[in-house]
């Protein structure tokens, strides 16, 4: 379970996360300009720091701290002496400016996520230590997007791997399964998920009882550096069906944020940007977690390419008033014939292009094709809790007591597609028969 707390340190006002789970990280993200590199103040909270055995130290002592300072630098501070007040130097974990391309990041042994949920007006890691850390993540949308939570999934069988390996030993297989199914039922739309679970599956059904973690991190690495490579090469490829320089329309974000790095659907539209193909973006704002507005937006301004936002219900007046030859986005399933679930709203964005006479091009990997799911009507589509209808930024906007319906995606069917574009090649006019041909 997150915590959040505010914890005045050296006189600025910090946000302070506490994860449980043996080791207790707290993340500390700045509200007061303090960026002095020798140290800063950490004053104690009865009762709030625990042991970390790892480390050795005794009860009411933390000794694991990630911190972000001026936005870009990140601090592990050991060795703490609590509960006095002590200055303590800092040690660089991650030194970087943070970008869409850090969705998802593994670094001196553990995982990182962006978290996805408050961007972007903060800009900070969750760190997962343990599997089932990684499992709530996906489940809580700190990382979304198909590909980034099967990249996160991998990593995430490594960690549940080295946890196994402490506990049993020799059994460690058997000791990994709970976890497993914990991670496998996190996100059900989401192919990828699946795809990674199996993938790492399949070689930890060919590993002896001895650690399997290097190999097991070695193959989560390859993952992630295939998916990037992938981005790439999809994105050059559905920007050469871009003819002449456009505006276009985007949903939700398929961007960096929701790969290993690079994105599918922005992929294409930074491949088509560096071409000179790209007038403007017109990114739909996408209730009700807002990933066109916080996440689509942030990406594409980050990039340098003009964006301007949409309600939802705009994109058919924007669409009849002209000037865009393309609506360009993900998917989180695609079914052997061709339908494409994407995040809800997707199937009325096409129809309105459809009768605009604009085409739509759905950029994603090909391990978004599930060729095992004959038809979109056979997607499991996730319903999440309706009160994130009921509200916006945790206030409640509806009456009290009204219900609400809020499936998460939507299914598009292959008719109404022009393109599906994978690293693999352009499937144009997608139906069975292509998508066989595509992935045989």
């Amino acid at each position: 379970m997150v915590r959040p707390l505010r914890i005045e340190i050296a006189g600025a006002l910090y946000h302070v996360t506490l994860r449980g789970g043996g080791r207790e990280d707290i993340y500390l993200d700045t509200t007061v300009a303090h960026r002095q590199r020798q140290g800063v103040v950490l004053q104690h909270l009865a009762g709030g720091f625990h042991r970390n055995d790892s480390a050795g130290v005794d009860e009411g002592v933390c000794a694991h701290v990630v911190c972000r300072m001026g936005g870009q630098d990140w601090y592990k501070i050991a060795e703490p002496d609590f509960p006095y007040t002590k200055n303590y130097m800092k040690q660089p974990v991650l030194e970087r400016e943070i970008s869409a391309d850090d969705a998802v990041l593994w670094q001196d042994g553990e995982l990182y996520l962006l978290d996805q949920r408050v961007l972007p007006h903060e800009e900070c890691f969750v760190h997962c230590s343990r599997g089932v850390d990684a499992a709530k993540a996906i489940t809580d949308m700190v990382v979304r997007g198909a590909p980034a939570i099967g990249v996160t999934a991998a990593y995430a069988v490594v960690l549940v791997a080295r946890s196994a390996w402490r506990q049993a030993q020799g059994g460690w297989k058997t000791a990994m399964q709970d976890e497993l199914e914990q991670l496998a039922g996190a996100r059900p739309t989401a192919v990828n998920l699946g795809w990674a679970l199996r993938r790492m599956q399949g070689l930890i059904a060919g590993l002896d009882q001895g650690n399997p973690e290097p190999l097991l991190l070695r193959e989560a690495k390859r993952i992630h550096a295939e998916d990037i490579r992938a981005n790439h090469v999809l994105g050059d490829l559905g920007a050469s069906l871009i003819e002449a320089k456009t505006s276009v329309i985007t949903h939700c974000n398929a961007g960096a944020l929701a790969t290993g790095g690079y994105g599918t659907a922005l992929g294409v539209i930074r491949s088509a940007w560096a071409a000179g193909k790209i007038e403007r973006v017109f990114a739909d704002e996408t209730r009700p977690w807002l990933q066109g507005s916080r996440l689509t937006a942030w990406e594409l301004q980050r990039d340098g390419i003009p964006v301007s936002l949409l309600a939802d219900g705009a994109a058919a007046a924007r669409l009849a008033a002209g000037g865009i030859d393309w609506v360009i986005v993900g998917s989180d399933r695609i079914a052997a014939n061709g339908d494409v679930a994407n995040k809800i709203g997707t199937y009325g964005l096409a129809l309105v292009a459809r009768a605009h006479g604009v085409r739509v091009m759905v950029a994603a990997p090909s391990s978004t094709i599930d060729m095992a799911c004959p038809s979109g009507g056979d997607i499991p589509i996730e319903t999440r809790d309706g009160a994130e209808l009921l509200g916006c930024a945790g206030n409640p906007v509806a009456a009290a007591g009204v219900d609400a319906w809020n499936p998460v995606f939507d299914v598009t069917p292959a008719n109404l597609l022009d393109a599906i574009v994978t690293e693999k090649g352009i499937i144009l006019s997608p139906d069975a028969k292509k998508l066989d041909q595509h992935m045989s």
